[in-house]
């Protein structure tokens, strides 16, 4: 098995394992505190509005928006792992048909490997931090991933050298 296939192959299934254990970690040990939170600020926000309370119901509507930031982000990082690294797998699959040097496709799978963890990091740690470096990671792991994935497109489209 060439290196470049033990990187998409073995580092998808690991990839997919990650993914899993945190979704796994999130739904028993999170998942219902992110819903209680999301469920009672909305409820309480409804309340303030019927009552007429126009600072409750915006505190309340505030909790909301932040707890359904962190709950969206939290599904979506576990899903893009595991997503991505099906990618993986099925690239490193079909690598024998790539029209690439082994050391370029040693290059595309790491660079998409890494991506591929990267940007959904990048989007979990902008839960706890609002800052540029959390959407910095995310966005050089997308890159990562866009620019290698063409790179594969490309290299799928062209012809085997005889």
């Amino acid at each position: 098995m060439s290196a470049a296939r033990k990187i998409l192959l073995l580092g998808g299934i690991a990839l997919a394992v990650w993914g899993m254990s945190y979704g796994l970690w999130y739904a028993v040990f999170a998942e219902h505190q992110a819903l209680e939170e999301i469920g009672s600020s909305l409820a309480a926000g409804f309340g303030g509005a019927a009552a007429r309370n126009s600072a409750l119901a915006e505190r309340a509507l505030q909790q909301y928006q932040q707890a359904k930031y962190v709950y969206d982000r939290q599904v979506d990082v576990h899903g893009h792992w595991i997503g991505l690294a099906m990618v993986l797998i099925v690239l490193g699959i079909g690598l024998d048909r790539l029209a690439f040097s082994e050391r370029i496709k040693i290059l595309l799978s790491a660079s998409t490997l890494l991506g591929s963890f990267l940007f959904p990091l990048g989007v979990l740690l902008q839960t706890v931090d609002h800052g540029n470096g959390p959407r910095a990671l995310a966005v050089l792991g997308s890159a990562l991933v866009i620019g290698a994935l063409a790179a594969f497109a490309v290299g799928f489209a062209r012809k085997p050298a005889a």
